[in-house]
């Protein structure tokens, strides 16, 4: 896999022609990561810009904690790692969460779970896991795909199962969560198209094309959730 994998990250460049109604090829199936950066990690990165306020004290990533250190600067007491394996070095806590016995309960102040849920069949098990490892008042921030390609390299390591829209992600969160759930969407017909493509931010003359909201190609869905005290 690693092999493959750079086998396309190496490979020359497409020209893209939008309206090329004889392409039936992605100009990239690494949603843009061999040009450059993907689309829908301008509303990723948003998203937390906006509410990095919240990303404090004890703060919890899954994978790496890449996005703890960069929007929590000095509020931050500690950084946690969530990973569902053993081997990788950067985590200080392996379990699943789709499993409340595996986690620490009422353990972080902010659970940062960006492209998580799309990966978990079991989600609303792991929705269930995000607010078991909180701590009364803590908060989750997430985000998960609306519109986008398939995970090749997901979907051979955990499965990718599931794309989302706004009403979904409400019907799931609200149980859990007693209602304390914020949805917003992100993303429009250039942006879902320009994402199926795999075509990268910096393949775009004009990137703030992208910021106007269009609740009908819903890109990236995220969610604001607060833990009851």
């Amino acid at each position: 896999m690693l092999e493959e994998l750079l086998r396309y990250l190496t490979r020359k460049k497409v020209n893209i022609i939008f309206n090329d109604l004889k392409m039936n090829k992605p100009v990239s199936n690494l949603f843009g990561v061999d040009r450059g950066t993907p689309i829908d990690r301008r509303y990723i990165e948003k998203f937390l810009q906006e509410n990095s306020q919240y990303i404090k004290s004890s703060v919890l990533e899954v994978g790496d904690c890449t996005y703890s250190k960069k929007f929590a600067g000095e509020k931050a007491t500690s950084f946690e790692v969530l990973h569902a394996v053993s081997g990788n070095k950067a985590a200080t806590i392996i379990g699943d969460l789709t499993d409340p016995m595996t986690l620490p309960e009422n353990y972080v102040d902010c659970f940062i779970c960006t492209q998580t849920f799309n990966f978990i069949f079991e989600v609303q098990k792991a929705i269930a896991g995000a607010h078991h490892i909180l701590k009364p008042g803590g908060i989750l921030l997430a985000t998960v795909a609306g519109i986008s390609q398939i995970s090749r390299y997901d979907m051979e390591r955990w499965g990718d199962y599931w794309r989302f829209t706004a009403a979904a992600i409400l019907k799931l969160f609200n149980p859990v969560f007693k209602g304390g759930v914020q949805v917003e969407t992100y993303g429009n017909v250039l942006a879902a198209t320009a994402f199926l493509q795999g075509i990268a931010l910096e393949d775009l003359p004009d990137q703030t094309l992208l910021d106007e909201r269009d609740p009908d190609y819903q890109v990236i869905i995220s969610i604001w959730a607060r833990k009851a005290p």
